[in-house]
């Protein structure tokens, strides 16, 4: 991707389109950099691949359809400011634009087709990049009513949407989902805790879609027959799994320890007792994957090339690896000794 020059030019204008919405002081400015966002990431989504064409028009169409409610609610709250009985309706339009270009239940339905037709790396900015300007904008404006039906929804589509998959692109988007449920939740404590959430859970992220984009794996079965250079390494990559589901004592766990803390200490233990419940779900198929692989009934293929184990990457996907694992650790050694 950025060995094209063309390509790092979108890339420059996609993080722009970002930063003009988050510091936007108009909610019309706000839309002119989802705009900008949007029609910066359509060329780098698409190539001479038919799936990534099917999935670039299938974000459009409905990035379109989000930004032009945006759009319409925008300008009926800036007309009809006076009339108390009218803010209810654009508030709730508003914030089911965002929502529904954020990829959150229930507006979920566009994102595993489109994850499922992108590159690793795409898949990667779809994920984490192109969450932040919706969900700095739903943090402006929330809407309590949807708010609380949208973290129940994407806790429960986010779980169960990921039991029957074998692509590890679908299974990451169900995980995602699963996620954006848990940062919504956050957004109700401060934007401090939910940016916090956000940042593991690009950390996180990153590592797993760095190991899938190296070893070039695209479905589950993949991952059992990889020829693993080390057992260190297989065990690593599991954890990372874990890690992403929020299992004790990795490094996943920490901001879903925060919420849930937050969330006890506001009083709302009905939703906090259906998020982890779940949560378990979601550590049941990443458990059951983690189980599968190390079972010796497994094989492992031996004519599967190796040339990877030579170079930088396995380096770098170690060492993210050691922090998203032994992370938590490390924290508390820190804090202990300080």
């Amino acid at each position: 991707m950025f060995n094209n020059s063309s390509k790092i030019m979108f890339f420059m204008i996609l993080m722009m389109g970002t930063l003009i919405s988050i510091s936007a002081n108009s909610w019309l400015g706000a839309w002119m950099g989802l705009e900008i966002n949007l029609l910066s990431f359509i060329p780098l989504m698409s190539d001479n691949k038919l799936m990534s064409t099917e999935a670039s028009l299938k974000y459009f169409l409905t990035q379109a359809l989000a930004s032009s409610v945006f759009l319409f609610a925008t300008i009926l709250f800036l007309l009809n400011s006076n009339k108390i009985n009218s803010n209810f309706l654009m508030e709730m339009m508003i914030f089911s634009s965002l929502l529904l270009k954020s990829g959150s239940a229930p507006f979920h339905f566009w994102f595993p087709n489109v994850m499922e037709g992108l590159s690793w790396l795409n898949a990667l900015i779809l994920m984490t990049w192109q969450k932040i300007a919706p969900l700095m904008l739903i943090s402006y404006i929330i809407f309590k009513p949807l708010i609380i039906t949208s973290i129940i929804l994407s806790s429960l589509i986010g779980a169960l949407g990921g039991l029957n998959q074998t692509s590890l692109r679908k299974l990451m988007a169900y995980s995602s989902i699963n996620h954006l449920g848990w940062m919504l939740a956050a957004m109700h404590d401060s934007n401090l805790m939910w940016m916090t959430y956000f940042m593991f859970y690009t950390f996180l992220t990153f590592t797993m879609i760095f190991m899938f984009n190296m070893f070039k794996t695209s479905h589950i079965n993949q991952l059992f027959t990889l020829s693993f250079h080390s057992k260190t390494m297989k065990f690593f990559l599991f954890f990372n799994l874990l890690s992403l589901g929020g299992l004790p004592p990795f490094l996943g766990f920490l901001p879903k320890w925060l919420v849930i803390q937050s969330l006890t200490m506001n009083n709302q233990l009905f939703l906090l007792t259906f998020m982890v419940l779940m949560t378990l779900i979601t550590l049941y198929f990443y458990m059951r994957l983690s189980y599968s692989a190390f079972m010796l009934n497994y094989h492992e293929n031996n004519w599967m090339n190796n040339s990877l184990y030579n170079s930088t990457y396995l380096s770098t996907f170690m060492t993210y690896s050691f922090f998203s694992s032994m992370g938590l650790f490390l924290m508390f050694s820190l804090y202990f000794l300080l």
